[in-house]
């Protein structure tokens, strides 16, 4: 019988309509942007363009048997400016989409999630976080 997760029914995210990691405490961080990008970096999430003047977002993508997933991690500046390469970045709390060809990336309360994937996603989770305890403020 394949593993299934839907999101409401996991005590690491929350209802609504997101699929949201609660459980980490990322969002308790503050880390300056160069080291986020490094530890980041070092565990798959990539920022490429997806940054503005105050906002980023790290991106990891899944491709698995049930179909494409990303994990996002965002954040948004509370000093300084993200294109200057000179910003605190408070982080908030990681989100898990299914994408869809051709409309995107869905996070909404209807997406099926399979279980091996939320404990992969956990287990990155967990590993950004203590990486970025060592940088954080």
């Amino acid at each position: 019988m394949r593993q299934i997760a839907h999101f409401i029914n996991r005590k690491c995210f929350t209802g609504g309509k997101t699929m949201r990691f609660e459980n980490t405490n990322l969002e308790t961080l503050k880390i300056d942007l160069n080291r986020l990008d490094d530890v980041m970096e070092r565990n798959g999430m990539i920022r490429a363009g997806q940054w503005d003047y105050e906002r980023v977002s790290y991106d990891r993508k899944f491709q698995v048997k049930e179909g494409i997933y990303y994990l996002r991690v965002q954040g948004y500046a509370v000093e300084g400016d993200v294109d200057t390469f000179d910003a605190t970045i408070q982080l908030m709390v990681p989100i898990l989409g299914k994408y869809y060809y051709p409309h995107g990336v869905e996070y909404g309360e209807d997406e099926v999630y399979p279980t091996h994937l939320v404990n992969q996603c956990e287990k990155l989770l967990k590993n950004i976080k203590k990486e970025a305890e060592a940088f954080a403020e």
